[in-house]
């Protein structure tokens, strides 16, 4: 008797798990309270019963599509999306109805990196956000949705994340990217549409592990893993983050990617520059699109000197900078906001702040957002004159932090003077007979003032590259 049991009770479980398994299965970031990117085409996808057809009805407007399920049970299938608007349902069914709720048509963006990226509104231990305390209290914006990527280092390529989508209120803000959330706070604002943001970011976290084995193969260098055992490192192994918390949301439909991350490749920065633009290569790849990708430029960090020929946090800042020969790329200047004993700057609203402004002129063709850059320069006697594509000022007395250098190699602090409405700066220093190269901002954490008029820091670059 007692086996008889037995037996009709697996049945039962059996039974249960077909019906379990019939029902409509989808990644974590599709669910209830997601944003999705407006006029679009949109892309959903999951797992249903083999075979099966599955049914989407979208709330906005009764339209039905279907897909049909492999043999794996996966299908997928696209979506028109309306202007920014809601909130409306998703109804799925294969026999069984699933329904996403509460989901808002607007602005998505992936923001991803180390720990600046990832550094929550409430701060590290003894590492507070400026002025998060009030920005918090007022944080609450049913129209914010936030939604953040759980760590995850692995070596096969996932299909799912752990995460959950949050509106902004206190409780929710408080342990999201303040980076993330001081951009997607000012989208918001200024565009009047809902905004999505997905975090995936990771402390210390190599660029190399955010890449594919295939792109990393033109690196003979980096070590690809190849067992568990390999994984020395998990936020610093090749690919193991990418496997882990980028895969899983490839192909996603959104707007555009924020990135904040360098360190912890400022100890081999020479490799950064090519690394660096495979790595927005091999997103778009995945994403067969060429999605705007928009990146800060390191704080200023470590001991203020005013000469550092050596500065590896300047090197990797240039190769940052070299990206932007990449079409429908952007960088932000955080070389200003640092601190020099906190490889975590406090000031991370200007930082959300100016990645804001970039994509709203750049993708939204909202105002305007222009780093002066210098074009060339020209000797005349002891004088060396740096010219820009447009004005340059001081935010404040002299101008600061420019260095220059003779024959011999050897930079010195240089006076600097505006001439030509600001599109010319004109150093000279008396150690430096004949100059021949000059430097702006080319130390770990220096202390330059060059600014555009409408407040863009000057990016530090060097003429003797």
């Amino acid at each position: 008797m007692k086996r008889r049991i037995t037996t009709i009770s697996l049945a039962l479980m059996g039974l249960c798990g077909a019906f379990t398994q019939a029902k409509v299965q989808l990644p974590a970031f599709f669910s209830d309270g997601m944003v999705m990117q407006q006029q679009a085409t949109a892309n959903l996808w999951g797992t249903a019963t083999p075979r099966k057809t599955v049914t989407l009805t979208t709330g906005w407007d009764g339209k039905t599509y279907r897909a049909t399920a492999d043999t794996q049970g996966k299908w997928n299938m696209s979506v028109t999306t309306p202007p920014a608007g809601g909130p409306y349902s998703l109804t799925f069914s294969d026999g069984e109805l699933t329904v996403l709720n509460n989901i808002l048509i607007g602005e998505l963006w992936i923001c991803s990196g180390q720990s600046n990226m990832e550094m929550p509104m409430k701060g590290y231990k003894n590492q507070p956000i400026e002025g998060a305390d009030m920005d918090i209290l007022r944080s609450t914006n049913p129209s914010l949705r936030l939604f953040t990527v759980k760590r995850h280092s692995t070596l096969l390529p996932q299909y799912d994340v752990t995460g959950t989508w949050n509106e902004a209120m206190p409780t929710t803000v408080r342990e999201f990217s303040a980076t993330a959330y001081y951009f997607g706070r000012l989208l918001n604002e200024l565009l009047d549409v809902p905004v999505g943001l997905i975090v995936t970011a990771w402390g210390g976290s190599a660029a190399e592990a955010w890449m594919t084995g295939e792109m990393l193969r033109a690196f003979p260098e980096v070590r690809i893993p190849r067992t568990d055992a390999d994984i020395t490192s998990p936020n610093r192994t090749p690919t193991t983050l990418y496997n882990g918390m980028l895969h899983p949301l490839i192909g996603i439909t959104m707007r555009g990617v924020i990135w904040y991350q360098g360190e912890e490749n400022a100890s081999r920065a020479e490799q950064y520059a090519p690394l660096f633009r495979a790595l927005i290569a091999d997103w778009r790849k995945q994403w067969k699109i060429d999605l705007p990708f928009y990146f800060v430029q390191l704080a200023g960090y470590m001991t203020p000197q005013e000469v550092q020929p050596d500065s590896r946090w300047a090197v990797l800042r240039e190769a940052q900078a070299e990206a932007l020969h990449i079409a429908n790329t952007g960088m932000i200047t955080a070389v200003d906001l640092g601190d020099p004993y906190d490889i975590h700057p406090k000031n991370k609203q200007d930082v959300g702040k100016r990645l804001a402004a970039l994509s709203l002129a750049d993708t939204y063709r909202k105002g305007t957002y222009h780093m002066p850059v210098c074009t060339g320069y020209k000797v005349y006697d002891r004088t060396l004159a740096l010219a820009f594509d447009s004005p340059v000022q001081a935010n404040a007395g002299e101008v600061k932090g420019f260095v220059l250098a003779g024959p011999d190699g050897v930079f010195y602090p240089a006076k600097a003077t505006l001439q030509q409405n600001g599109k010319s700066v004109v150093l000279e220093s008396p150690q430096v007979e004949i100059p021949i190269a000059a430097r702006y901002n080319w130390a770990d954490c220096p202390n330059g003032n060059l600014y555009s008029p409408s407040g863009v820091p000057v990016g530090p670059f060097r003429t003797d590259k």
